[in-house]
C-alpha cells in the first residue's frame, strides 16, 4: 500500500532533500560546515524577513518557544497569552514553569482573537512585558492576526511580541521587521520539509534588548551563546548536521519557487480542501478564520472522528490526523503545507469520501473531489 501523509506535522518531504540528507556525514567543526551554515544563515533571513540572525536549535518546536520566554523575560514578570488551543495553552504552561505571570486571554476553540481584547490588556496593565501568541493554532486550524497586533505591541517600548509559527512560517506571510515582530519561531517538520529535529528563533532588535536583562535559567536554550556562535558559522552544541543539509536544500528549492508563489500555493491548497469538505455537507471547525496549514473539520453526526482517521489510514494509506481535548473525536484535521501539490489534496479528499461512504455517511460521492478539482484547475 502506498501512503501519504497529510498531517500538520511531520509532514511529506520531497526526494531531492531525502538525497541531500542521505550523503556521507559531515563534522560541524570541519571547515566544509562552514559555506553550508554561510547559506543558510543568508536564506533563513529571507524566509524571516529579518536583518537579524535565525537562531538554531537541535529540538522540536517547542524548544524553540521554551527559549523565547527564558531569554526575553525575568523572574515575576508578567505576559499576556492568548489561549485558543492546545498551543495557546502551551504559551502558560511555559510561562508557569519558569514563575512568569500569564495573564490569559481564552478564546473560543476554532475563533480568532479579537485585537481589541490584546489593545486593552496592555492599556490596563502597562507591566505586561510580553505579548504570546499561535499565528497558526495548529490544533484548532485557526490564524491569528499577527500584524494588526503587532501595530499594537510595537507602541509599547517596555513589551515584546512574541509569535510561534511553528505552522505559519512558509506558509503566509510574516515578515519580522516589517510588522515588528519580535521573537517568531517555527520547526524544521512544518513548511520547512524536514523530519523533525530543529527549531529556529528569529529575534529583533527591540527583543535582544529583553535578552540582555532577562535572569530565568537557562543552559541549551541560551539565545546569546548560540548568537555568538552562528556568527562563527556554528552552533554551541552539536547541531543536527543532516538536518542542517537538507534545509539548505529546501531553502534552495523555496527561493527557487519564490515566497509569493509559496503563499499562492498554500492558499489554493487551503481553498480547495474547505470547499471540497462544504460540498460533501461537512462543516468547518475554523470558518471565520481559517489557516492556510491545516483545514480543520467537524465529523458528521453519529460518526466518530476517530473511524474516519482510522480507515483512511488503514485501508487507504493515507494519514491525516484528529482533534485533540476538548476537541477529540469531533473534528478531523488535513494538512497543506509544505510540500504538498494539488495532486496530494485530490487524494486526501477521495480518501475522506471513501471513508465517509464505508461509514454510511450519506452524500453524493465524487462531489468534494469535483469542487477541489474547479478550484485546482483555475
Amino acid at each position: 500500500m502506498k501512503r501519504y501523509l497529510l498531517t500538520p506535522g511531520p509532514t511529506m518531504i520531497s526526494p531531492e532533500v531525502q538525497l541531500e540528507m542521505a550523503k556521507p556525514i559531515i563534522h560541524h567543526r570541519a571547515p566544509e560546515f562552514i559555506p553550508l551554515m554561510e547559506e543558510v544563515r543568508e536564506n533563513l533571513k529571507w524566509l524571516f524577513g529579518s536583518k537579524n540572525e535565525v537562531l538554531i536549535f537541535a529540538s522540536s518546536g517547542t524548544g524553540a518557544m521554551d527559549g523565547a520566554v527564558t531569554n526575553t523575560l525575568c523572574k515575576g514578570d508578567k505576559a499576556l497569552v492568548v489561549d485558543g488551543g492546545k498551543f495557546g495553552e502551551r504559551w502558560a504552561n511555559i510561562c508557569k514553569a519558569y514563575g512568569v505571570s500569564a495573564k490569559v486571554i481564552k478564546v473560543e476553540w476554532g475563533k480568532s482573537v479579537n485585537p481589541s481584547e490584546v489593545a486593552k490588556a496592555l492599556e490596563e496593565d502597562r507591566d505586561i512585558k510580553a505579548v504570546l501568541i499561535q499565528a497558526s493554532e495548529t490544533s484548532t486550524g485557526v490564524v491569528h492576526p499577527v500584524k494588526e497586533i503587532a501595530d499594537i505591541v510595537k507602541n509599547y517600548e517596555n513589551t515584546i511580541l512574541i509569535v510561534d509559527g511553528i505552522t505559519a512560517v512558509g506558509v503566509y506571510p510574516l515578515p519580522m521587521d516589517e510588522w515588528g515582530i519580535d521573537v517568531l519561531i517555527t520547526g524544521s517538520q512544518k513548511a520547512l520539509m524536514l523530519p523533525p529535529g530543529l527549531a529556529f528563533a528569529g529575534v529583533s532588535d527591540k527583543a535582544w534588548k529583553f535578552v540582555e536583562k532577562s535572569d530565568l535559567p537557562k543552559f541549551y536554550f541560551d539565545f546569546k551563546k548560540e548568537l555568538k556562535n552562528i556568527k562563527d558559522n556554528q552552533t554551541a552544541y552539536t547541531p543536527a548536521v543532516s538536518l542542517i543539509i537538507g534545509l539548505a536544500q529546501v531553502l534552495r528549492e523555496m527561493k527557487k519557487e519564490g515566497l509569493e508563489n509559496i503563499y499562492k500555493r498554500h492558499q489554493r491548497l487551503a481553498d480547495a480542501t474547505r470547499e471540497a469538505m462544504k460540498a460533501i455537507g461537512l462543516k468547518l471547525f475554523a470558518p471565520d478564520s481559517p489557516s492556510n496549514a491545516v483545514t480543520s473539520v467537524y465529523s458528521p453526526e453519529g460518526i466518530e472522528a476517530g473511524k474516519i482517521i482510522k480507515y483512511c489510514r488503514d485501508k487507504l494509506g493515507v494519514t491525516i490526523t484528529g482533534g485533540q481535548d476538548q476537541a477529540k473525536g469531533k473534528i478531523f484535521r488535513i494538512a497543506h503545507l509544505g510540500y504538498y501539490d494539488r495532486f496530494d489534496i485530490i487524494i486526501a479528499i477521495s480518501a475522506i469520501e471513501f471513508a465517509l461512504k464505508a461509514l454510511n455517511y450519506s452524500f453524493e460521492l465524487g462531489a468534494g473531489v469535483k469542487k477541489a478539482l474547479e478550484i485546482l484547475a483555475e
